[in-house]
């Protein structure tokens, strides 16, 4: 075998790698977009029958941060539905195998527009630590502080939701103007 040969059977396997790693990802879609007032958006994703899918979504910016949110299956069920949410999570597993429509209604605003963030995930993540839930051990400490930044990163980005808000708030703005200009004041 020469040196063609050992390149081609590399990349075969480089090839092979990069398919196995991308079967074992969870996939997904983040958008950020703008929603007109007195209107309404909606977004598909095809999912397989069990799969687990999750969707999340912030309003960013418009009138009182508030947003319609439902999700329907692929037979016209509705089965998530919100209304005037600044945020939330929804997770469900697929009953039936089709495509899953998500929408962001804006129809109860007549004259302010809203910037929404959301990320809608299919598909399971891959446990943390190999055969997690084939067996019980006792976690040494580096497997534990794996499992705990693990869950507290969750928490930590919904608590960066909740001040991000409080910052954009006039209120608080002034307050930290006030700060800004006594502590850059000359002595």
């Amino acid at each position: 075998m020469g040196r063609a040969g050992a390149r081609s059977a590399s990349a075969l396997l480089l090839l092979l790698l990069l398919v196995l790693l991308r079967a074992e990802r969870p996939r997904g879609a983040e958008l950020t977009f703008e929603l007109p007032d007195s209107a309404r958006q909606c977004f598909h994703e095809d999912v397989e029958q069990g799969a687990r899918f999750s969707l999340d979504y912030q309003v960013i910016t418009g009138g009182h941060y508030d947003v319609d949110c439902y999700v329907e299956d692929p037979l016209g069920n509705t089965i998530y539905r919100e209304t005037k949410k600044q945020y939330d999570s929804f997770t469900h597993r697929a009953e039936v195998k089709g495509v899953y429509q998500f929408c962001f209604s804006n129809e109860f605003s007549t004259f302010s527009h809203k910037t929404i963030y959301f990320d809608f995930q299919v598909g399971d993540e891959p446990p943390i630590l190999p055969d997690m839930g084939n067996r019980v051990t006792a976690l040494t400490q580096d497997p534990c502080g794996s499992l705990l930044r693990h869950s507290w990163v969750p928490a930590q980005a919904c608590t960066q939701r909740h001040y991000g808000k409080a910052l954009r708030s006039p209120l608080c703005s002034h307050h930290l103007r006030r700060k800004d200009q006594r502590w850059s004041r000359p002595a």
